[in-house]
């Protein structure tokens, strides 16, 4: 018997995405899309949740937006913000408790659809990053966006407030992303 077959080899971790650490991927004003003394900033923040109903830190959440006024920004330098050059991009890591903020603006209409961030899911135990959209209406409003919308008449009608940005103060949205378990969040699959 050869010395290799002898050999106890030990299993190796399946490939996932993440963990993410402080050091790697989330960098300096990544999160701050708009200065907080912008006339229009929000803050938009949410939780990552794992089935189990507990926030997943070292998670990383990313988001693409138009501005204020549905226009979609050709600017570069999201990573090195200055602070004033709004573009459309931004990117933080979760905290211990899955926490997650991002200082923004609401977005607005593209083409007469309706105002939504997509939202960008990094996380251990995913093989694929997710994605998701919030959209800035109450859910009766996005019942009625069903007629117009592609993405939101794919959605059943009963998973659809999982797509909804809630108002939690007057410049201030809470977007919870749960990965699975009740009231799971709708991701979208771009290979369909």
């Amino acid at each position: 018997m050869s010395e290799f077959a002898q050999t106890e080899f030990v299993q190796t971790p399946s490939q996932t995405v993440g963990p993410f650490y402080g050091f790697a991927l989330p960098y300096e004003g990544g999160p701050e899309l708009v200065n907080t003394a912008h006339p229009a900033a929000i803050r938009l923040h949410g939780r990552v949740i794992d089935g189990a109903g507990v926030g997943l830190q070292d998670a990383l959440v990313e988001i693409w937006q138009p501005d204020e006024n549905g226009q979609i920004s050709r600017e570069l330098g999201a990573h090195e913000p200055d602070g004033y050059t709004f573009t459309g991009f931004g990117r933080a890591a979760t905290t211990r408790a899955g926490d997650f903020t991002f200082t923004t603006v609401k977005p607005g209409s593209v083409g007469g659809g309706a105002p939504y961030v997509l939202i960008t899911v990094f996380a251990r135990g995913l093989l694929h990053h997710l994605f998701t959209r919030a959209y800035f209406v109450d859910v009766s409003a996005l019942e009625a966006l069903a007629e117009t919308d592609a993405v939101v008449k794919s959605v059943p009608a009963d998973r659809r407030s999982t797509l909804v940005a809630v108002a939690d103060g007057p410049t201030s949205y809470r977007f919870d992303v749960r990965l699975q378990g009740e009231g799971e969040t709708v991701f979208l699959d771009f290979d369909a």
